[in-house]
């Protein structure tokens, strides 16, 4: 039994560290709660995935995505864009999106790679409602705009403290609600364009810069047993990141997109796949 939900068990577990440590380091226990929250959320939906309900990564996604969302963007007035995280990172402030940015995106990816947009980004959540959930056509050569999506929302947000911008504090709220408008219509819109539900992850997000060489070195990550795989390819075509599944090294295809969302696993008629 222990063994059966030792997965749900580890990622509270890492949560629950995370935020003791933050509560007593940072002297405010909100941030005990909040990782804690998003912990149990987490090893929630890793129990019902384990028990079998197709809905269980959604459950995890709205249940994170939209406390991110409501509570920390749109009662809070948190910007938790990567635009949040430049602002704060000029302010030299460790808080808000600084600690979100360095716990599911730039440390956490060691450990559990890009499980965070599998399990917990707002934008994914609705993406992951539309109907394109296996990749209808070949994937396109738009890797590159990511970079200058990331290049443009630091350059955004520096040009504001170099112009010695006022009100830069309800600017970062409005850049919020806008960037938010912006990424659901974008990503919508590509996903009909493309006939792919993550399009928009795989050519537009910004926050891929920060995932994509992290996840490289994650801890959980999908692996084949080649002695009992037969080469069907039914993991592949189902994948929604285009990920080279059968091939166990790091430096497979699009290895670093991997969102854990367990498709592929799901679907080996062989039960070759393991995470």
């Amino acid at each position: 039994m222990l063994k059966k939900y030792s997965s749900p068990l580890i990622m509270w577990c890492i949560f629950e560290a995370i935020a003791i440590i933050l509560w007593q380091a940072l002297d405010n226990i909100f941030y005990l709660f909040n990782f804690t929250y998003i912990g149990t959320s987490i090893a929630a939906g890793l129990i019902l995935y384990i028990k079998k309900n197709p809905y269980a990564r959604n459950v995890v996604q709205f249940a994170v995505g939209l406390y991110m969302l409501v509570y920390l963007g749109f009662l809070s007035r948190e910007n938790m864009q990567i635009e949040g995280f430049w602002y704060y990172l000029f302010l030299g402030v460790f808080e808000a999106a600084t600690i979100h940015y360095a716990v599911a995106k730039i440390f956490g990816p060691l450990v559990f790679g890009r499980g965070w947009c599998g399990y917990a980004c707002w934008t994914a959540m609705i993406l992951d409602l539309l109907p394109f959930k296996k990749p209808q056509a070949a994937r396109k050569n738009w890797g590159f705009i990511r970079y200058l999506v990331f290049a443009a929302s630091l350059g955004f947000v520096a040009a504001l403290f170099i112009f010695k911008v006022n009100n830069i504090e309800q600017i970062m709220w409005w850049s919020f609600i806008a960037g938010n408008i912006l990424y659901y219509a974008v990503g919508i819109t590509l996903a009909y364009i493309c006939k792919d539900n993550r399009a928009f992850c795989k050519y537009i997000c910004p926050v891929t810069v920060f995932l994509k060489p992290m996840s490289y070195f994650a801890r959980f990550r999908v692996t084949v047993d080649s002695s009992k795989c037969i080469s069907c390819g039914k993991c592949e075509r189902i994948c929604p990141m285009n990920v080279e599944v059968t091939n166990n090294s790091r430096k497979r295809t699009n290895g670093t997109e991997c969102i854990l969302c367990m498709y592929c696993i799901d679907n080996c008629p062989v039960k070759a796949i393991k995470l």
